[in-house]
């Protein structure tokens, strides 16, 4: 009985004889049946429509924002890796000898990944201080390569062609798009774009089909018998030359008995609507094969297929962001293996920016300015900030309290207002004596304080609920924030003040009795 910890459907021994030279094929239908390699995917490039195709594809990847989770690693190797990914990530000065490619480089290399298949890309090392970092990641040319019977990269060397050289650990990645253990080559996206591609290639056929059906038809006349068979047809022969001159130059010469007679398509415009469609077909193929979509072809499409494209083209997106991030992954893991062996690496993500709400910051902001102050919590759960984004806030022991203006100042500044000025400055002077302690001692304020805000608490909640509530319908209008602070307080005239006042006398009173008491215990003791 076999064992169970083995694997038994092998290519050793099956009945498939394509490994038993020691490398598989590449079994891509297309490069069968050309007997090409990958390289006549690389002339595809060159035309128009298919490199419009492939840039559009690799922006969509390019236009990603990337960041580094942390997840299980130490919080020294979570920074280092960072470090490495930003000097990869700096753009390169093409005239600097040596420089490497940049991080956005590297994506666009692997995303080669998908369109032939499989991306080797080459890894060098080097030092970085006390660490060893990957100084240059290459692409190579795919064709340069092959598998092995045990799916096994292989470089096809000049002095190892058939079986190809083994390559060390550690130094090469692999982008593959739907690899598998039957094909570990890949699916590349170009296969499909293969035959439109010739189809729209084929110029010299639709030359010669639009001179045929898009022209005029020239037809020329001679007398029956011009002699011997052969005199006959050589006439024949040498007018029809000259008619397909004259398709070029508009210049015939026919004998005195011969004649030309023109007779104009009656096709001339469906066959030239005939090839137009013909060729946007195959542009249309070829959109669908890369993009997912031929809504920039198709010119009959509504809001509805528009939009279905827009999802297709972003779950191909994703796809190739997946494929990507294996491949950074895959470096990074190489890194900490080598550097700290043991350790977990972090995980490099690629992600979509979030659109930004602006409905709710701007309400935040109106309710600070008129005095609302949210806590701590609340803007890190609503705007999701970590600890750090955040200010520590003042110790309120070390604030000094803002001195209130004596009535009388109060009542002159109502009285009239143009000494308001000079009031606030009286009341900004100290006037307590210094020598005699005070009223109130600061604990004793504090509980008084305490006390003040859990009885006044449930008028002020109810207070806010409603300056949110008609703030919110302010903002749905389309209001300005500028006009809801100023009619703020004539929006509310029948807000209950009477309960707030009694509370915060009972409060002032109490203090101060207090206050008297335990300057008395003092004074005693």
């Amino acid at each position: 009985m076999p064992s169970l910890s083995r694997p038994i459907a092998t290519r050793a021994r099956s009945l498939d004889y394509s490994g038993l030279s020691g490398w598989l094929p590449n079994p891509d239908p297309i490069l069968k049946a050309q007997g090409q390699d990958i390289a006549v995917y690389r002339d595809m490039r060159a035309d128009a429509h298919v490199g419009g195709c492939i840039r559009r594809r690799k922006a969509a990847v390019k236009g990603l924002e990337w960041e580094l989770e942390r997840g299980k690693a130490p919080a020294r190797v979570h920074k280092a890796c960072l470090s490495i990914l930003e000097e990869l990530a700096a753009t390169p000065d093409p005239d600097e000898p040596g420089a490497r490619p940049g991080l956005m480089a590297l994506v666009s290399d692997a995303l080669d990944g998908a369109l032939y298949g499989y991306q080797p890309l080459e890894v060098t090392w080097g030092r970085a201080g006390a660490l060893i970092v990957p100084t240059v990641v290459q692409s190579k040319p795919p064709e340069w390569f092959h598998f092995d019977s045990d799916n096994r990269l292989r470089f096809k060397a000049r002095d190892r062609s058939m079986d190809g050289e083994m390559l060390p650990p550690r130094k090469f990645l692999l982008a593959r798009q739907d690899a598998t253990y039957a094909n570990p080559y890949g699916i590349p996206d170009l296969a499909m774009c293969y035959w439109p591609h010739q189809f729209r290639r084929a110029a010299k056929f639709w030359v010669q089909w639009l001179e045929r059906h898009g022209g005029d038809f020239l037809i020329g006349k001679q007398p029956r018998s011009l002699g011997t068979q052969a005199e006959t047809e050589a006439a024949y022969h040498d007018m029809a030359l000259q008619l397909e001159a004259m398709l070029q130059d508009s210049v015939a010469v026919v004998p005195d008995d011969g004649s030309v007679e023109i007779l104009a398509s009656s096709s001339k415009g469906g066959s030239t609507d005939a090839h137009e469609r013909f060729l946007l077909y195959w542009r249309g193929e070829i959109s669908i094969a890369l993009l997912g979509s031929n809504q920039g072809i198709e010119t009959n499409s509504t809001n509805a297929s528009a939009t279905a494209s827009l999802d297709v083209a972003k779950d191909i997106r994703d796809g190739d962001a997946r494929m990507i991030e294996s491949v950074v992954n895959q470096l990074l893991r190489w890194v900490v293996a080598v550097n700290w062996g043991g350790q977990e690496a972090p995980v490099w993500c690629l992600r979509e920016q979030e659109e930004i709400d602006t409905q709710r910051p701007t309400r935040d902001k109106i309710l600070t300015e008129c005095g609302v102050k949210f806590s701590r919590e609340y803007w890190l759960e609503t705007y999701d900030l970590e600890e750090d984004d955040l200010a520590a806030e003042p110790d309120p022991a070390l604030v000094p309290p803002v001195p209130e203006a004596p009535p009388v100042a109060k009542a002159e500044a109502e009285d009239d207002p143009e000494d308001a000025q000079e009031a606030a400055e009286e009341a900004a002077e100290p006037t307590q004596d210094l020598a005699s302690p005070p009223l109130t001692p600061p604990d004793s304020v504090d509980r008084q304080t305490d006390v003040l805000g859990r009885q006044a608490a449930p008028l002020m909640d109810d207070w806010l609920a409603r300056v949110r509530r008609d703030l919110d319908a302010y903002i749905k209008a389309g209001r300005s924030a500028a006009d809801f602070a100023a009619h703020l307080l004539t929006l509310y005239p029948d807000l209950p003040g009477d309960d707030l006042t009694s509370i915060m006398g009972e409060a002032m009173a109490a203090a101060d009795l207090a206050g008297h008491y335990e300057l008395a215990q003092k004074t005693d003791a």
